[in-house]
């Protein structure tokens, strides 16, 4: 009883603000805490001004929706968190339910995230009565979790720690094929452990669905990998190239560096920034270390800080020296 205090402590603490996050580990625990509520996070740094904005915009949302919790993670801070959930720019916001990831917004686009905000919330209520209220709410929460991504594997532990030989395989075949999915951790809801059996009449884990659809258990995923059959089946995850055109893409002026715009962590980047906000035009991109190896090779450029205009590898510091203002203003 003591501890169920503690957490419901905790919670009520979350919702009475927009809390700010510092750990990982907090992180965590926080999406274990807020069970079947609502929990918004905001992947934020705080030299983008348009943060601040929607910290603003939070601030009201969590006024108008008690029973949401909105807190704030600065996405430098915590690069293992922000790698796991692709997070590759700020502002980024993450809608989490039952310890799941179920939506997310990049970009400061206020009105979509009220109304994403609006949509959640009023689904997060749970009805209260008979035991075919419960069962119809139970079959409504399933058929959610197994359509809450276009492939979801439903499994023992967590695709970065699984908790038994066959979820570890399934995760491995997965990677290995480069498809994408989300997963479902059973030992984190023991109702949805027990009642995905009925629902798919499928008595074992792990589960693999695509399209809400199940597709079978480890030995099925087996056959189809022998068959060739699973790359048409599931979905492919974008490729490191495909993901870093669009990262180039992201603004007309994209900076790649190491540190942000408040703390430079080298002196090229710190004299390339002093060079850029003279312009005001340059956008910012958190480094994390896929992107930061998969860039050189991407541009043939071995080294940082790497300046983009409309895609295009300008070049490093020597270069933008030489090139300065002109090239940034035209």
């Amino acid at each position: 009883m003591h501890i169920q205090s503690f957490f419901t402590s905790i919670v009520l603490w979350l919702q009475s603000s927009s809390f700010r996050l510092s750990s990982a580990v907090i992180f965590k625990s926080c999406t274990l805490w807020v069970y079947r509520s609502l929990l918004v996070v905001h992947f934020w740094a705080p030299w983008a001004p348009q943060c601040a904005q929607m910290n603003d915009v939070m601030a009201e949302l969590a006024k108008e929706h008690p029973q949401v919790s909105f807190v704030k993670l600065e996405a430098e801070a915590v690069p293992e968190v922000s790698e796991k959930y692709g997070i590759s720019s700020v502002p980024t916001f993450l809608f989490f339910k039952n310890s799941q990831s179920i939506d997310r917004l990049d970009g400061a686009h206020a009105p979509e995230l009220t109304k994403k905000v609006q949509r959640h919330a009023s689904s997060s209520s749970f009805p209260s009565g008979g035991s075919e209220h419960l069962k119809e709410d139970l079959s409504l929460r399933l058929k959610k979790l197994t359509h809450a991504a276009p492939c979801m594997l439903f499994m023992k532990g967590t695709p970065q720690e699984p908790r038994c030989g066959f979820s570890k395989q399934m995760v491995e075949i997965l990677n290995k094929h480069n498809i994408q999915f989300s997963s479902f951790d059973i030992f984190s809801d023991e109702e949805v452990r027990q009642g995905l059996k009925t629902y798919s009449n499928w008595p074992t884990y792990p589960q693999l669905y695509v399209s809400g659809e199940l597709i079978g258990g480890l030995d099925i995923i087996k056959e189809l990998e022998a068959s060739k059959e699973l790359d048409t089946i599931c979905p492919k995850a974008p490729k490191l190239e495909e993901r870093l055109k669009v990262l180039t893409n992201k603004a007309s002026v994209m900076l790649f560096m190491k540190g942000n715009k408040q703390e430079a962590k080298c002196g090229f980047s710190r004299q390339i920034l002093e060079i850029l906000n003279s312009t005001g035009q340059v956008s910012g991109f958190l480094l994390f270390p896929q992107v930061r190896q998969g860039l050189k090779t991407y541009s043939n450029w071995p080294t940082y800080p790497q300046l983009y205009v409309k895609g295009e590898l300008v070049g490093g510091l020597d270069i933008v020296k030489q090139l300065c203002a002109p090239v940034l203003s035209g």
